[in-house]
């Protein structure tokens, strides 16, 4: 077995360790991040809304998308997670690493450069902060960061996609299945995907993600979703063209 594919499975075995303190990371690392507007401090629950302001914030009208309200979004989207138990633990735990990693920055002495996430792929580019081939000094470059998360959060944008147009019957299981087998899954080795697919068998029905989501009505729920998903959307394609203009989709 190669070095690069032991390192590949022992990150992904990483993943799968639970870790009890999720949530307090999460709402201490929300609570840095300068985001006050979107931070509900008398209610500590989850709701879609904060994610649905935070992704709103996230682009200029020169579509850059500010780091901050990126790393705002996530955090919500992780409260999200933590909210339905320890079945997302192998992503959530993982997310919640890389989200502090980005808030190091932006809090650094380099934060001037970390205020979009093109300020911050020019800075780490033109300054050769970023390992392009191999691992080597720069395993924690807000680049590589980055790609991490937005590969998560295209499997998140497909799998809520779907909870929108489901129905009662709609299995929530085989919904996050085909949702990562269409994303993430491309970038884990087989034992992260074999773990992953298991745990979606054990996900809550349609019913308590809508529930956990604190917005209303089913139908209110996903007309929220349908006003949320587009704007993820549109991040995400931002940064996917971005990174696909400076050949760094496959940072190792």
């Amino acid at each position: 077995m190669s070095l690069s594919n032991e390192c590949e499975i022992k990150d992904g075995l990483e993943t799968l360790v639970e870790s009890q303190a999720i949530g307090e990371l999460a709402n201490l690392a929300y609570f840095r991040v300068a985001m006050a507007d979107s931070v509900a401090v008398e209610d500590p629950k989850f709701t879609l809304q904060e994610v649905l302001d935070t992704f709103k914030s996230c682009l200029s009208e020169n579509k850059e998308v500010f780091l901050e309200h990126y790393v705002a979004g996530w955090l919500g989207l992780v409260r999200f997670m933590n909210s339905l138990g320890s079945v997302f633990s192998f992503i959530a735990k993982d997310a919640v690493n890389k989200i502090q990693i980005l808030i190091n920055h932006l809090n650094g002495e380099n934060g001037a450069h970390y205020v979009t996430v093109q300020s911050m792929v020019k800075y780490e580019l033109d300054n050769q902060l970023v390992d392009l081939t191999k691992r080597g000094s720069f395993p924690e470059s807000g680049c590589r960061t980055l790609l991490r998360l937005h590969r998560a959060l295209r499997w998140l944008e497909l799998f809520l996609e779907r909870l929108r147009t489901s129905t009662e019957e709609s299995k929530t299981s085989v919904m996050c299945s085909e949702a990562y087998n269409e994303s993430l899954s491309q970038h884990h080795a087989w034992i992260i995907r074999k773990a992953a697919g298991t745990a979606f068998w054990a996900l809550p029905g349609r019913a308590t993600f809508f529930d956990v989501m604190n917005v209303g009505t089913p139908e209110q729920v996903v007309a929220m979703l349908g006003d949320a998903l587009p704007l993820i959307s549109e991040v995400y394609q931002v940064t996917e063209d971005l990174y696909a203009q400076n050949n760094i989709l496959d940072l190792p």
